[in-house]
């Protein structure tokens, strides 16, 4: 099996390590309509922030 002829740096071992330690967005729920949101972000689906209404939402007609 072949080896390395010549050693790798520190700098590029850890670039090629970046991705390995990458963690997952964690999400929450809308306390208005129990849909999941992005934390500290309005709600996509109602249009609320910290119980205020701040994103017009357009109702979908029936």
């Amino acid at each position: 099996m072949p080896n390395p002829v010549k050693r790798h740096s520190r700098t590029r071992r850890n670039k090629r390590r970046s991705h390995d330690f990458l963690t997952a967005v964690s999400g929450s729920v809308c306390p208005q309509c129990q849909e999941p949101k992005l934390p500290h972000r309005a709600c996509p689906k109602c249009g609320t922030y910290k119980g205020r209404d701040v994103v017009p939402v357009e109702k979908l007609a029936s």
